[in-house]
C-alpha cells in the first residue's frame, strides 16, 4: 500500500477507531495508582492521538497532492532514470532527453480512442544540461493523431502543480487533459499539448524554480532541457509564441517568473493564486547565495519595476475573501506595462485549494491557449 492509497487510509481510519474504543473500554481497569496503570494511561492517549495525527495526515496528504510514496515524503528515491528515447510514434528514435513509459486514456466520452479525446503518455525527462531527471505527463490531443494534422506542429503549455504537489492531481484532481478534451472538441480551446508535471523536480527541496548558486539549475531545465526535450519528441513549435506556461500557487510563481524572465521561452503564463516573489525557508534552503541582485530578479514586482517589460501576456488569479494574496495581486496588475499585457480572474470568495482553482481552470486554460501560435 502506497503514501496515497485509499486501503491505507481506511487502515488507518479503522486503527484510530480501535484505539479509541480501547481506550474507553481499558480506562477504568488502569485508573488505579502506580506505575503500570498510568504507563497503560499514557501509552493509550499516546497511541489514539498518534493514530488520529496519521488519519487525518494521510487524508491531507491525499487530498492536496503533497507526496506521492514514502520515498517521495522523506527524500530516499534518488535512482537515476535509464534513458530510452521515443518518437512521436512510439517506436525508438534516438532523440534526446524523454523515456517514454506508458499510455492510458483521458477519461472523457470516446477516450479509448486518441482520434477523438487525444491520449497521455508517461513520460521521464532528463536534462541533458541540468542533468535533473522527473517523471511527467504528456498530452496529446485528438488532433495530433489525425491524418490531416500529420504534418502540423502544435502549441504547447508546461502545466504545473504547487509545491511540493504530485503530477498525478494534475489529473485527477485539476483534471486538465479532461478539461482539455472536453473544450477542443467545442471549440473553446485549440489543439494543444499539455507538458504536466511538478516544480519540485529535485525532491524534497522546494528550489521556486531558480537556478540555485552552486545548486540544481531548475530555471534552465524548465527554459531549456524541459523544452529541448519535448520539441525534440512530439511535433511542437519552437519559438517562445508557441509555448505557454501554467500552474497554481508554487507552481503559478514559477510560470509567471519564468515568463517574465525568459519571454524567448514562454510567451504566456497563467498564474492560480501564485505569488511574485520568494525567500529562504526550511523547504528551500538558501536560494541565493547571499546574493541580493539574484534575490531581487527573483522578485516580479522588481523586475516590473527596474527591467524592460517583457512582451508577453499573463493572466492572474486571486478571491477577494480567502486568498492571502489578493492586494500583492491587484498591485501587480496595476505595475504591468506594455509591451506586456495582463488579465485576471478575480472570485468573491474562495480558499487557496483545488476548488477554487478548478472553478478558475476552465476560462484560464481557454484564455491562454488563444495566446500560443500554431
Amino acid at each position: 500500500m502506497g503514501l496515497t492509497s485509499t486501503k491505507l487510509l481506511v487502515l488507518v481510519i479503522a486503527i484510530a477507531v480501535a484505539a479509541f474504543a480501547a481506550t474507553i473500554w481499558l480506562w477504568p481497569r488502569l485508573s488505579h495508582r502506580g506505575i503500570k496503570p498510568i504507563a497503560g494511561r499514557v501509552g493509550l492517549l499516546l497511541g489514539g492521538q498518534l493514530a488520529i495525527l496519521a488519519a487525518l495526515g494521510l487524508a491531507i496528504n491525499s487530498y492536496f497532492g503533497f507526496y506521492a510514496s514514502f520515498a517521495d515524503l522523506f527524500g530516499t528515491n534518488q535512482d537515476p532514470g535509464t534513458v530510452v528515447d521515443y518518437s512521436a510514434g512510439g517506436t525508438p528514435s534516438g532523440k534526446l532527453g524523454l523515456q517514454h513509459l506508458g499510455t492510458q486514456e483521458v477519461g472523457v466520452p470516446g477516450g479509448a480512442s486518441p482520434e477523438k479525446a487525444g491520449e497521455i503518455e508517461k513520460v521521464q525527462i532528463v536534462g541533458t544540461k541540468t542533468g535533473i531527471d522527473t517523471p511527467a505527463y504528456v498530452y496529446l490531443p485528438p488532433q495530433y493523431f489525425q491524418a490531416a494534422f500529420k504534418n502540423q506542429n502544435f502549441p504547447a503549455a508546461v502545466i504545473l502543480t504547487g509545491y511540493p504537489g504530485t503530477t498525478d492531481s494534475l489529473i485527477t484532481r485539476m483534471k486538465y487533459p479532461q478539461t482539455a478534451a472536453e473544450h477542443i472538441q467545442q471549440g473553446k480551446m485549440q489543439p494543444t499539448i499539455l507538458v504536466m508535471l511538478r516544480p519540485t523536480v529535485v525532491p524534497p527541496r522546494d528550489t521556486e524554480c531558480m537556478d540555485i548558486p552552486h545548486g540544481p539549475q531548475v530555471e534552465t531545465f524548465f527554459t531549456q532541457d524541459l523544452r529541448n526535450a519535448i520539441s525534440a519528441n512530439y511535433r511542437v513549435g519552437n519559438r517562445g509564441a508557441n509555448w505557454g506556461i501554467m500552474g497554481d500557487s508554487t507552481g503559478g510563481y514559477c510560470a509567471l517568473k519564468m515568463s517574465m524572465r525568459h519571454p524567448d521561452d514562454y510567451s504566456a503564463a497563467v498564474a492560480l493564486s501564485g505569488y511574485f516573489s520568494t525567500h529562504n525557508d526550511p523547504t528551500t534552503g538558501d536560494l541565493f547565495g547571499g546574493n541580493k541582485q539574484l534575490q531581487n530578479e527573483n522578485d516580479m514586482m522588481w523586475w516590473l519595476k527596474h527591467k524592460p517589460a517583457p512582451p508577453i501576456w499573463a493572466l492572474v488569479t486571486s478571491s477577494q475573501h480567502g486568498e492571502y494574496d489578493y492586494k500583492a495581486t491587484m498591485a501587480f496588475i496595476k505595475a504591468v506595462k506594455p509591451p506586456m499585457t495582463v488579465s485576471s480572474i478575480i472570485l468573491p470568495s474562495g480558499g487557496h485549494n483545488f476548488t477554487t482553482w478548478n472553478r478558475e481552470l476552465p476560462a484560464a486554460l481557454d484564455a491562454m491557449s488563444q495566446h500560443l501560435a500554431q
